[in-house]
């Protein structure tokens, strides 16, 4: 495979890794576009970086552990997403999310983590338990469910549960989600992209967002048309079929950061 095909099959799972680790479409796509642009006049780094998918996040991560102590000083903006992506990168990200990260949304081997964040095997697996401990801990929340296929819905029903949150309800169409937000007024929001009814579950939480600050993150079998890094798109994305391990880590992440914009 050509460096450059290699690149552009990864760049939509480095963009989904690095607004999950940063809480941020803007923040992390910008700092996969630093990464790029670095690989355009740096000839070497080029060339390791397109060597493998784990060179290409090594040298990803070389970059955010350079930029992160220029990440929290002001918000981009005065919206709460901004402000509390701030707030909260004041306090260095410990590297064991970013290995959870990495072994539960990118589905990397301790060795490969070990690799991309320059560490041993044995410490990368000591960081990842310490992480998943830290998800579990993370505290409660009552979780809105907006999904149309009922084994999916029960499946994120036992995992929300089953870290200590409450589901106060599955919807399957723009109007139920509105309606049951309303209603219960959760904490969470997970949302299917598209709906039993033909409706899209980004329409629905948009809806939610223009009255109600919630974090969200949403649902969808296609992850390459939301991470393209060419318009507005969601920040916290789970592919199907996932793991638990993968949803609880996300889980997590959205509640360290606590904020979601809405999608145009």
């Amino acid at each position: 495979m050509s460096l450059s095909d290699l690149i552009a099959k990864q760049l939509p799972y480095l963009r989904r890794y690095a607004r999950v680790l940063t809480g941020s479409q803007k923040l992390g796509d910008g700092l996969v576009r630093e990464l790029l642009e670095a690989m355009l006049i740096d000839n070497g780094l080029r060339t390791d970086a397109g060597a493998s998918r784990v060179q290409l996040f090594a040298a990803f991560s070389k970059i955010y552990a350079s930029a992160g102590a220029d990440l929290a000083p002001t918000p981009a903006d005065d919206s709460l997403e901004a402000i509390t992506i701030a707030k909260r990168l004041e306090h260095v990200m410990p590297i064991a999310r970013q290995a959870l990260l990495l072994r539960a949304v990118e589905d990397f081997s301790l060795a490969e983590i070990a690799e991309i964040l320059d560490s041993s095997e044995e410490d990368i697996a000591s960081l990842v338990e310490g992480a998943i401990e830290d998800v579990e801990g993370a505290g409660w929340v009552r979780v809105l469910i907006i999904e149309d296929e009922p084994l999916i819905s029960l499946q994120l029903e036992e995992l929300v549960t089953g870290m200590g949150n409450e589901v106060v309800g599955i919807a399957t169409t723009h109007e139920e989600a509105v309606e049951l937000f309303n209603a219960t007024r959760p904490g969470l929001v997970l949302a299917d992209i598209q709906l039993a009814d033909g409706s899209s579950g980004i329409d629905a939480v948009n809806e939610i967002l223009e009255h109600f600050p919630v974090p969200v993150i949403f649902i969808t079998a296609f992850p390459e048309r939301l991470l393209t890094g060419e318009r507005p798109e969601p920040t916290y994305l789970i592919t199907k079929p996932f793991s638990d391990d993968f949803v609880r880590a996300v889980i997590g992440q959205v509640m360290f950061f606590g904020s979601t914009a809405p999608i145009a």
